[in-house]
């Protein structure tokens, strides 16, 4: 008994830098292990006679610390009956972020620091996992297992398992072009030279050697820009700063041959698209559909591109198909082209010019795909694989794919059967809704390579949060962003769900996006294009960004991050009838606008707009059943406190209330005992509960999602008494609200209620049932 008491006192008495070393070594401290009903077992081992000495003298947080201590504790590290008192103390502290978490389907839209404490409990190594006598041994089983190591977001990179089992397999440096691929090639280059087919848009693009002065221009001139009308996508406003004034139209045909699609995409890609096709569309072109015609138009041309209408219900998995196409020859070009360079430096004769084979970044990683889920990760993967697979005889190898689905798949029977839910809610949160995750992908000619080292990659699929947690932030040891180094394409999909989980993540990811690398990481100097070597990388990169809704905070990104040479493409179309329309209750809407002198003015001027004019005809108990629909979080925390500070009658909910405070707040506010509910956009978004009693609405400002205010507004008649009510619904908007205003009422009454010297507009619904 004194010896195993020893081994505990030893783990309790070390200081917060000693246990910051254990996680380095793999192990994680039982302060954050998962407390089990009943007390385990203790593992008894033995300790030498001087352990209550060596207990003692680690007291202090300013010693050194002794290697062999840390060697017993990672042998004997167990969660000990007398330890779990603590566990459960500190348990209950992060159970209240960690349970929202959950609630939440783990979205990570944290805002305030809490937002990645939940995440903890997801990575944590099994209790029953026995331990090994040094660290390295256990990090190795690990990895071999297929377990990953624990994770600790405020210290950075998560270790997780990578394959490091196939790094010679594909290596670009020691490979060389297959005959097959080699003949292919060659072959390819004689038709195109036979047939004077337009030059391949790959070379055309990273080949083209920018001057200073260029770059100089870019930098400093502002962009010209021009509109046009393309079939499918509308209106089409096209920018540079170098192109010269052309309009740039939509191929309405062409033969995939001039499309320069590299082996084996040819012949696979009409197989897999085939699905979204019709019969219109065959006579015209029989392997894209209309709106991946114009698409991957401009994606080809390596132009930026800005496409704010997808809908996961529709076109969702047509633009996913798409842009896998273009990422997925980007890269078995510009692979083909470097082993192809391997097999001409072999054969080369001594004194001739090395220098004729600069044909690579400065990091390998090419394709940064930014997705918000792990299941849209695994449909990516999937498209990917069926790209390459020519036949079903011809399987491609696939390393570490049943790892992979077991990550990245779900289980339908997780999934409540009675929830109903409105179909674009369906369509979005299909599948894993995990949000923090990243893998790299290495394709070489005829295999796939999944969880390849990030060094090792073609391809990174990544969340927001799971690619911000490797970047770390400014001041932390444990932290890399030279892997963005040389990202030649960034795909963005799916961006406006990035303003429900955390913003900040992604402008993070754009700050250190193609910067030059701290380390060579062993790149050989002599093949690197001059490009990268200028630090010109971000002149080269494609972005290609792609969102249901038109949003400042998204079109910012568009224009202020991307460089691309050969200018930006962006689809803008105005909606000209707006979500009001689908209000089918009897409902008189009242816009009131709200005047500001700036952007930055606007957040105070609408709170103090809202506490002078409009709380106060809400305040008497005939206005009761008033629900307020908060969009920002922060503003919700505001409005939250000024509540309380009057001491109003009020309740409220947010994405991190917990369960049962939700039920407590909607049975209160259908009963009439609390006059207000303050009510945030993202719980809306992640649940989409129907809440009953509201007989007022105010929306504090327009939704971001412009079908919501329709969603919202039809909530009244959920309580349908028999009873004529009067309903009410009070809109508070200025004129830096104009495209949330034209998604609900319209283009045209935007522009009257924006001009209109007049300060509050009427709307009435539903007066012909």
């Amino acid at each position: 008994m004194g010896k195993r008491r020893g081994g505990r006192e030893l783990l309790r008495s070390l200081s917060k830098k000693q246990k910051k070393h254990l996680r380095e070594f793999g192990e994680e401290h039982p302060f954050y292990d998962k407390v089990s009903g009943r007390p385990e077992e203790t593992q008894i081992c033995e300790l030498s006679d001087d352990s209550d000495k060596s207990s003692q003298e680690s007291d202090s947080e300013t010693e050194v610390e002794q290697v062999s201590g840390y060697h017993k504790l990672l042998a004997t590290l167990k969660t000990s009956p007398e330890s779990e008192s603590e566990e459960e103390e500190d348990e209950s502290e992060s159970e209240e972020t960690g349970e929202s978490e959950a609630e939440m389907g783990s979205e990570g839209s944290q805002e305030t620091g809490e937002a990645e404490e939940g995440k903890e409990e997801t990575n944590e190594v099994p209790e029953e996992e026995e331990a090994t006598d040094t660290a390295e041994q256990m990090l190795s089983q690990e990895q071999a297992d297929g377990t990953d190591t624990p994770c600790d977001p405020h210290h950075g990179v998560i270790e997780e398992f990578t394959d490091v089992k196939h790094e010679s397999e594909f290596s670009l440096e020691t490979n060389f072009m297959e005959e097959e691929s080699g003949d292919c090639n060659a072959d390819r280059k004689d038709s195109s030279s036979s047939q004077a087919l337009p030059e391949d848009p790959f070379k055309q693009h990273m080949d083209k050697e920018l001057e200073e002065k260029e770059i100089e221009k870019m930098s400093t001139l502002p962009k010209t820009s021009s509109q046009s009308q393309w079939p499918r996508l509308g209106q089409v406003v096209f920018s540079s700063t170098l192109e010269k004034q052309k309009t740039f139209k939509a191929d309405k045909e062409f033969d995939v041959k001039q499309l320069h699609l590299h082996k084996p995409l040819e012949s696979t890609w009409p197989k897999v698209n085939k699905q979204f096709l019709s019969a219109a569309d065959k006579p015209a072109d029989s392997s894209f559909t209309p709106l991946q015609r114009e698409l991957f138009c401009v994606m080809n041309s390596y132009r930026d591109l800005f496409y704010p209408e997808r809908s996961a219900l529709t076109n969702g998995e047509e633009i996913r198909h798409a842009y896998c196409l273009h990422a997925l020859n980007h890269v078995l070009k510009a692979n083909a082209q470097v082993l192809s360079n391997n097999a001409r430096r072999r054969d080369r004769k001594p004194g001739t010019d090395a220098d004729a084979h600069r044909d690579q970044g400065l990091t390998r990683p090419k394709v940064l795909m930014i997705v918000p889920f792990r299941e849209c990760a695994l449909r990516i993967v999937h498209i990917l694989i069926s790209l390459l697979e020519v036949n079903d005889k011809k399987k491609i190898d696939v390393s570490n794919k049943k790892r992979f689905k077991g990550e990245y798949g779900s289980d339908p029977e997780e999934k409540p059967p009675n929830l109903k839910r409105p179909e674009d809610y369906e369509a979005v949160f299909a599948g894993n809704i995990d949000d923090h995750f990243r893998i790299g992908v290495a394709i070489l000619q005829k295999s796939m390579r999944l969880y390849a080292p990030f060094y090792s990659s073609d391809i990174i699929i990544a969340s927001p949060l799971g690619i911000r947690t490797v970047i770390g932030a400014e001041g932390e040891k444990k932290r890399d962003f030279d892997f963005l180094s040389s990202i030649e394409i960034l795909i963005i999909d799916q961006a406006d769900i990035y303003l429900m989980q955390n913003w900040e993540h992604l402008l993070h990811l754009m700050k250190h996006i193609n910067l030059l690398p701290l380390d060579s990481h062993g790149v050989d100097f002599s093949r690197v294009r001059m490009l990268n070597l200028n630090n010109w990388s971000k002149y080269y990169r494609q972005t290609l960004l792609f969102s249901a809704l038109q949003e400042p905070q998204i079109n910012s990104v568009f224009n202020k991050h991307c460089f691309n040479y050969m200018g930006q493409v962006a689809v803008r179309n105005v909606p000209l009838t707006g979500s009001i329309s689908h209000v089918v209750v009897q409902l008189p809407h009242v816009f009131r606008r709200l005047e500001a002198d700036s952007v930055t003015s606007v957040i105070d001027g609408r709170f103090q707009f809202f506490i002078d004019k409009v709380l106060p005809e809400y305040r008497d108990a005939i206005m009761s059943h008033t629900l307020i629909y908060v969009p920002s979080y922060f503003d919700y925390v505001r409005l939250r406190n000024y509540f309380k500070k009057e001491d109003l009658n009020f309740t409220h909910i947010c994405e991190y209330t917990k369960k049962a405070a939700v039920c407590r707040a909607r049975r209160f506010f259908l009963k009439g005992e609390k006059q207000f509910l303050l009510f945030t956009e993202r719980f809306h978004f992640y649940k989409r509960y129907t809440i009953k009693g509201i007989r007022n609405l105010i929306f504090y400002e327009l939704p971001t999602y412009s079908h919501f205010y329709s969603e919202i507004c039809n909530m009244l008649k959920a309580t349908d008494t028999g009873v004529d009510a009067t309903w009410t619904c009070t809109v508070l908007y200025s004129k830096y609200d104009a495209q949330k205003l034209a998604a609900v009422v319209g283009i045209d009454r935007t522009a009257q209620m924006l001009q209109s010297k007049k300060n509050v507009h009427l709307f009435v619904t539903g007066e012909n049932d």
